[in-house]
């Protein structure tokens, strides 16, 4: 069974969430990344649903959520309150099992690594986003140690660069429909006739804000900031757009951290959906 509803934040932002499954089942958050909305996990959804009470949201200025006023409203520590409102609003104070993607994940790090989250959120999968603080920790130590893999993330990272330009990047996204979008990820991923993200367009331009409020501040001052629950890690293999080297930081700020290696692109969600969420519910299941 699917439900839908909204969740209004402290910041007056207004969050589109989806609950799916049985509520008697083990709780279990799914945050997406950019440029995508909550639809994106839906493959994965349907492996996952007779395990676990699913809770989905589209983060601030993506799909049919609101979309912030200013650069700044898109900060790690107010995409981390928008998690504690979602759950607090869906879940009340039960604890639940995280997993997120892309940029689901970089904002979820600010969650995992908070002390008020301790007991709370029971297991994290991170796919394909490493804390912000952590990569930054991680490219200091490969510009001394070894500069290949430094310059070997920048060239992966180039898109990062662009959308600092304010007016060239919003308006690219607006040459995208869904799908020329879907041909890109078919491309990427090598498999037909994946879901196509109606939204692409809007969610590409307004997401273009997570950019630019967090990557110079977090790169310039790293934080130290250490996991308050398990950790795991679903490695790509052939991701475009981040390093599998990364990864290497994370067992220094998990103390329960294990990996697991899929050889596949950034968009396993949709190309190996059931993989993926194999490993998810094998992860969280451990942790009961």
């Amino acid at each position: 069974m699917q439900k839908t509803q909204w969740v209004t934040t402290r910041g007056q932002q207004h969050l589109y969430v989806k609950t799916w499954g049985n509520e008697e089942k083990p709780a279990l958050v799914l945050v997406h990344g950019y440029p995508d909305n909550q639809e994106v996990w839906e493959p994965v959804i349907q492996e996952l649903i007779q395990d676990f009470y699913i809770v989905t949201y589209d983060v601030r200025g993506a799909g049919q959520s609101s979309i912030p006023a200013r650069i700044r409203d898109y900060r790690l520590e107010q995409l981390s309150l928008d998690l504690e409102s979602v759950v607090n609003a869906v879940l009340k104070v039960r604890p639940f099992h995280l997993a997120a993607h892309d940029w689901g994940s970089i904002q979820s790090w600010e969650s995992v690594t908070e002390v008020k989250f301790k007991a709370r959120i029971l297991s994290y999968s991170t796919i394909s986003g490493p804390c912000l603080d952590h990569a930054a920790f991680w490219m200091r130590n490969q510009f001394k140690q070894d500069k290949g893999k430094f310059f070997q993330q920048l060239t992966k990272s180039w898109y990062i660069a662009v959308f600092q330009l304010p007016l060239l990047a919003p308006t690219v996204w607006n040459f995208f429909s869904p799908e020329k979008w879907g041909k890109v990820l078919e491309k990427l991923e090598h498999k037909k006739n994946l879901p196509l993200n109606p939204h692409i367009a809007s969610d590409g331009k307004h997401g273009i804000g997570l950019y630019r409020a967090n990557f110079l501040p977090r790169l310039i001052q790293p934080r130290q900031r250490f996991a308050v629950c398990p950790v795991q890690a679903i490695v790509l293999k052939r991701d475009n757009f981040v390093s599998p080297e990364l990864i290497d930081e994370m067992p220094k700020w998990a103390e329960n951290f294990q990996r697991v290696d899929v050889d596949a692109n950034h968009w396993a969600l949709l190309s190996q959906s059931k993989l993926v969420a194999d490993y998810i519910r094998s992860f969280a299941l451990e942790q009961i």
